[in-house]
Formats: structure tokens, sequence, C-alpha cells
């Protein structure tokens, strides 16, 4: 098992969106967050020897910390093809010999079905939290579709989040097992920020799946 530092240094190479759509809210992960994700998945026994899904991958982030530890393979999700073909230079950047699958699909329709009950399956995200007009309960479809497919999930949310997703959980017969807090530095990339950077107040949690 690796060293948290070290898996955030490996992943200060992975490139952001270089044309970010607002309707998908595409927000980069920070390596930071990504590598506390990934190592207390890791820690959980929740990478090594599975298949991990990242749902609404974006630039390949999460899916690329989580093959840095030993998956049997690794899925990343995403709607938008500039951001997936960007998910496929950071791969080399990063450079990983794990098994890795880039789809483009809509993360809460994902075409998978994972069959192998030989390998049980792991969702990261970050998924959209439905901050823009028209995309509501973004972040609830995202959570359907990691119950569907998953044994466990890690997701990051808006802080203020808990009550919301231990409840979906239950609904699902699924039980948050871990939540913390994280504050994601993002940097402007839209025309109505106002700011250099933004720090925005999250919090992260795992989900066991019956």
């Amino acid at each position: 098992m690796g060293d948290r530092r070290a898996l955030e240094t490996q992943l200060a190479v992975v490139a952001g969106f270089d044309n970010p759509q607002i309707r998908l809210e595409q927000y980069p992960t920070p390596p930071d967050i990504a590598a506390h994700v990934v190592h207390l998945a890791d820690l959980q026994g929740d990478v090594d020897g599975r298949t991990v899904v990242d749902l609404g991958t974006g630039t390949g982030m999460l899916a690329l910390g989580a093959a840095l530890r030993g998956p049997d393979r690794v899925v990343g999700v995403e709607l938008d093809a500039e951001a997936l073909a960007t998910a496929r230079d950071n791969e080399r950047r990063v450079g990983t010999t794990t098994p890795i699958h880039w789809i483009r699909a809509d993360a809460t329709r994902a075409p998978l079905c994972v069959s192998d009950s030989a390998s049980k399956t792991t969702v990261l995200m970050n998924p959209p939290f439905g901050a823009q007009n028209g995309n509501r309960g973004a972040d609830r479809a995202f959570l359907s579709t990691a119950a569907a497919l998953a044994d466990v999930s890690y997701s990051i949310h808006n802080r203020g989040s808990r009550e919301f997703v231990e409840s979906f959980a239950a609904d699902e017969g699924g039980e948050v097992t871990h939540a913390f807090g994280a504050t994601l530095t993002l940097e402007r990339q839209f025309d109505f920020h106002d700011e250099a950077t933004k720090d925005l107040d999250t919090e992260v949690f795992r989900i066991r799946w019956s």
C-alpha cells in the first residue's frame, strides 16, 4: 500500500479541462482530494483486486489514482468526448499499467454490467452538485447508478449533504460507513467567476451497498 502524499505527487501531472462545460459542472478534482479518497479506499480494501468505476470521470483524476493502487481493472465513464481524450493523454502521463477502459456515455445511465462474480466493484465519483439550473438532483442520479453497480462507493458532495446522502443510501439498502469534510480549491474557469481561486467546502462519503 502506497503513501498518500506520494500518490498526490503522481497525480499532479494530470491535466485539467481544456474547454470545461458549465452544463456538466466540469470542475477538476484536485490531486490532494483524489489522493485522499483513493488512499482511504485502499485502506478499506476497496481497490486492490477489484473493478473500480469512476462515474463522470472528466479528465480521469480518480480513475488514474485508483489505477495506481492495484485494482484488476478501471473503467472511466464520461459524456464529454474532449474530456475523455484528455483522460487518455493523462493515462500516458501517469504511466500506470492497470487496464483502463474509457467509455463515452452518460454516467447516470452507464452501459455497464459487472457480471464477474470473482471481482467486486467500487465506484469513485465527484458528481455534479446540481448547482446549475436544470441540473438539480444530479448527484442523486449518480448515487442511484452507484447503488446499482457497486458493493461500495466513495462520492464527493456539497457541504450539508449528509442527511440527504444517508437517507438515500438507507432507501437503497445501503449504509454510510465513513464521512469527512474536504476543501476543494478551484481555479477560475468560467466568466462568472470573480476570483482567481475559490475554496469549496465539501463532504466525502463511503457507502456500503447491499
